[in-house]
């Protein structure tokens, strides 16, 4: 029974995150341009609220920080961090994602950046686009560096473009944690439960080439993190 219940707050977790982007986010964005940010921080916050999501931090944001570099569980990464913070993040999404139906529109709308992995020129286009949000429109970037969403404890290998990205522009970088995601809403069990998802706000670090090892010390350091909360506290990724 159980098991049936989780299945079911999952697809109600699922038409609930659907609803709230089509029907109001996508039209409130579309119309009230100025405020896309703050709408966007609203509704996340409507949703994590009705997904049965609690949040607590530890540390605090840095709000001079240009590129956080977040591990990934799924969407509800992202809406637990739109519904924290209200900084007008610009996040960095793969390109087959800006043509789904629904979130592709509110990716577009918000002018999110894309990366193509399969053109050779989408690193060069990842850098234009992030210089561009972060030095002239003043908005950071947040990305993936895993560059795709997993089930596991242990982080993947991460993808080079970030660490490419923050490199040339020479960024102040602050690692985040999030764990507790995955049980709010497991999108490989496809299955659901009330959850307290935790953001963990590592120590900012400024890019400057004088550390060629900084990359795999922020992987190192995040799972470090990801291992103590899961020892300590039974909160899984």
């Amino acid at each position: 029974m159980n098991k049936i219940f989780a299945k079911i707050r999952f697809y109600v977790g699922a038409f609930v995150i659907s609803f709230v982007t089509a029907v109001i986010m996508i039209p409130l964005v579309m119309i009230f341009r100025k405020y896309r940010a703050t709408i966007r921080h609203k509704l996340n916050k409507l949703t994590f609220f009705l997904l049965g999501g609690e949040s607590i931090e530890e540390g605090k944001i840095d709000k001079d920080a240009q590129i956080y570099m977040i591990n990934h569980q799924g969407i509800v990464d992202i809406i637990i961090m739109e519904a924290t913070h209200n900084l007008n993040i610009n996040w960095v999404a793969k390109k087959q994602l800006f043509d789904a139906f629904w979130f592709g529109h509110i990716l577009k709308e918000c002018e999110m950046i894309s990366i193509d992995r399969a053109n050779k020129r989408g690193m060069l286009k990842l850098i234009r686009d992030a210089k561009k949000s972060i030095f002239d429109k003043k908005r950071p970037v947040a990305i993936f560096p895993e560059g795709t969403r997993t089930d596991k404890q242990k982080l993947l290998s991460f993808k080079n473009g970030s660490k490419v990205l923050a490199e040339k522009l020479k960024l102040k970088v602050q690692p985040i944690v999030i764990t507790g995601a995955k049980k709010l809403l497991n999108e490989h069990k496809r299955i659901a439960d009330n959850s307290v998802v935790k953001l963990k706000y590592l120590s900012t670090i400024y890019v400057d080439n004088s550390n060629p090892n900084w990359y795999q010390e922020i992987r190192e350091s995040m799972q470090k993190e990801i291992d103590s909360e899961y020892t300590n506290y039974n909160r899984p990724r």
